[in-house]
């Protein structure tokens, strides 16, 4: 499946540092490996029932942060990022709007695209659907297949299909004793949250109430497909991750990426699937998330209906890299609140950089370059590389100090390179 055209990314003098990231399970700053090491990252796509909104973009420009760190320091990186185009919420959207589910996933899918080509996000090199190429992978892959690890467990009750004796399979978490170590929450919020976010606590014939579903078995008015000895069906959301991160990076995901909204159930449970199937207690190095961008006093999110689209504000006269920057304003671990005055503001920022940029020589970029790079090998700290530049813009305008014959120039490719804003 083909993601969006990446944009060109200025070369730098010298190279960047090390990336220190904020671990999740570990609630401290983590260094990345070093440059001898390729580096492999997997993050996790939208659900393509709805167009892009800030939350979505906010996570995506924070990963496009690491990678282009990652890139000046000079390592080679593997990104890998899916599109779940086989779920619950869209299959119901498409229900509800009386919409075939593909062409939904489809038209949200190329909206998102345009989104992310807009903001100039650098593309995956892996961009995976499972109803595209992971579908099968119950018999293409026994590494992948529900029925070769321990965990997996048949339900009969309730399956649909032909041979209603093959029901749904799910896994048996009691097995991995380090399940739950990553979310740091008590067993009755687990279940809790579990349940808020697609679970099934309450089906019975499970053997815990947080197992989570690995094969689906057909029902009427579903898609499925041929699972081999599984009969007809759907894989579950979480193995779905753990099987396209395990083809593709490895024995180890460096980072494992999204909005903190995924760190329960979602990064806990594929995480465990990857324990299970690469036989290893720690497939995951770095657990990194994102924080929740707000909207008239809510977290913006679909159910609510508060949402603020990329593609919306663009259409409305918004200069995508204006978009870009009032979302690196803020850090992508915080949490946040969208204004039109907050976009009017990152509009005159990005107004300021433009103009001190134009000319022909200013003040030494160098030491801005080196501002730079230090912001966001320190967590990925953008506010604080904005600041650096706002500082050299203002100095540009007024003409302070030794104005450098280039200097311009050198701080143009800067912040296209490392922040993704061209100028």
């Amino acid at each position: 499946m083909h993601s969006w055209s990446a944009p060109d990314v200025p070369s730098l003098p010298g190279h960047g540092l090390t990336v220190h990231l904020h671990d999740t399970a570990a609630g401290a700053l983590t260094p990345t490996r070093g440059t001898d090491e390729t580096a492999t990252l997997y993050v996790c796509g939208i659900t393509p029932y709805d167009a892009t909104h800030l939350g979505h973009a906010n996570t995506y420009v924070g990963f496009d942060l690491l990678v282009r760190a990652w890139l000046d320091a000079g390592r080679k990186v593997t990104y890998v990022q899916n599109v779940t185009d086989v779920d619950d919420p869209l299959l119901e959207r498409a229900e509800q709007t009386g919409t075939d589910w593909r062409e939904l996933a489809e038209s949200q899918t190329d909206l998102f695209r345009s989104d992310m080509t807009a903001l100039r996000v650098l593309p995956p090199d892996h961009y995976v659907a499972p109803s595209r190429r992971w579908i099968s992978w119950p018999r293409r892959s026994s590494a992948c297949s529900p029925t070769a690890p321990p965990t997996a467990v048949p339900l009969p009750e309730g399956a649909g299909g032909d041979t209603p004796e093959l029901g749904d399979v799910y896994a048996d978490l009691s097995v991995d004793p380090l399940f739950g170590t990553g979310a740091h929450l008590q067993p009755d919020q687990m279940i809790e949250v579990f349940a808020e976010n697609g679970g099934d606590p309450d089906r019975q014939g499970k053997r815990h109430a947080l197992d989570p579903l690995l094969w689906r078995r057909t029902r009427v008015g579903e898609p499925d497909w041929d699972g081999g000895s599984l009969g007809r069906g759907r894989p579950g959301w979480h193995i779905e991750c753990a099987c396209i991160a395990g083809k593709h990076l490895g024995s180890l995901v460096e980072v494992q990426g999204g909005g903190r909204d995924l760190i329960f159930p979602h990064h806990e449970m594929s995480e465990s699937h990857l324990r299970v199937l690469r036989d290893t207690p720690a497939p995951v190095m770095i657990h990194n998330h994102g924080g929740m961008v707000g909207h008239e006093g809510e977290k913006m999110s679909k159910s609510l209906g508060n949402l603020v689209l990329v593609s919306e504000l663009v259409a409305a006269g918004a200069d995508p890299m204006a978009v870009r920057v009032g979302l690196l304003a803020h850090h992508y671990h915080s949490d946040w609140e969208y204004t039109d005055a907050g976009l009017a503001a990152a509009t005159d920022r990005l107004d300021l950089w433009r103009r001190a940029a134009a000319g022909e020589s200013g003040p030494a970029a160098e030491p801005l370059l080196q501002q730079v790079r230090e912001a966001l090998a320190d967590d990925l700290d953008s506010p604080r590389a904005l600041a650096a530049v706002d500082d050299w813009a203002r100095a540009a305008l007024a003409g302070d100090g030794e104005q450098v014959q280039g200097a311009p120039d050198l701080v143009r490719r800067t912040v296209d390179a490392l922040l993704g804003v061209a100028l």
